[in-house]
């Protein structure tokens, strides 16, 4: 397998440098970044958090749904996942099905009415 500069590196360098792209508003290519990292890492929140994250902001909406949906499944009460997931539930018009997780992840954050 040919390595291209979004795969080469450590795996910190890999992270590093996406959050570069992602810091420079390169949510596409963050996502190219990340996407290779979280293969690798599948374990790791934080990398496939940033991906999904990078997905909503290039409009990749079904796949940050992918991403949000796994996170959640792995950690229920991870708040922020939560909160993107209902948001790209929103942003796609399913507004009843990201009310749930809107709600929940106002709960986590303390946020009670």
């Amino acid at each position: 397998m040919e390595t291209t500069y979004y795969d080469h590196g450590t795996p910190a360098e890999r992270w590093e440098r996406a959050q570069l792209f992602f810091d420079a508003k390169e949510y596409a290519t963050a996502a190219r970044v990340l996407g290779g990292l979280v293969e690798e890492v599948p374990e790791q929140t934080g990398p496939r958090l940033l991906l999904a994250r990078a997905y909503y902001h290039s409009a990749q909406l079904r796949r940050a749904e992918t991403e949000l949906r796994l996170i959640v499944e792995r950690d229920p009460v991870e708040q922020y996942a939560r909160l993107m997931l209902g948001r790209t539930l929103q942003r796609q018009g399913r507004h009843d099905e990201a009310e749930s997780h809107l709600r929940l992840a106002s709960a986590l954050a303390g946020d009670f009415e």
